[in-house]
């Protein structure tokens, strides 16, 4: 793993400290709590995410794409992706992927660092970020990112318009 951008991350007078890294690899010991919860709670692409890596299929590897993993005490505890949209046919426009916190790191800032560090990583290699999200939750924080809602498009809910190339 690369190393990223650490801190202290707080919600509600609560903190833990937390490192972003750039995931190089995804060992399945240090995704399966996050397999596990996400089950847990009816959702299925935590586990898409480690079997694509595992075969190869999507392991965010093409220009401009990265996974991201927050750790804590040395353990992942969250992941967010940036992936080429593949629902868009420009190749600028990028897809924010897999956003997951376990449930015991929500509310610290967690994801909106995650989110962050994706947009920061997209500044560049794309114009615009897409995303779908089902979750009100994820919604609000998304949109507190500055993402605006775009409910024309069966394949996107947000979007964020980056500008230029630098």
């Amino acid at each position: 793993m690369q190393r990223g951008w650490a801190g202290h991350l707080g919600g509600a007078g609560l903190g833990v400290e937390a490192r972003i890294e750039r995931l190089r690899e995804l060992p399945a010991d240090r995704v399966a709590p996050l397999i596990t919860e996400s089950e847990q709670g009816g959702l299925r692409f935590v586990r898409r995410l480690a079997e694509d890596w595992a075969t190869g299929r999507n392991r965010f590897d093409r220009p401009g794409e990265a996974l991201f993993g927050a750790l804590t005490d040395g353990h992942l505890v969250g992941v967010c992706g940036l992936n080429v949209d593949p629902y868009a046919a420009e190749p600028r426009v990028g897809r924010v992927r897999h956003l997951y916190v376990l449930t015991a790191h929500r509310r610290l800032g967690v994801g909106r660092q995650l989110v962050v560090t994706v947009v920061a990583a997209a500044r560049g290699p794309f114009a615009t970020l897409r995303l779908s999200t089902a979750n009100p939750e994820a919604a609000r924080l998304y949109e507190a990112l500055g993402f605006r809602r775009h409910p024309a498009d069966a394949h996107c809910t947000h979007v964020m318009e980056l500008g230029a190339a630098r």
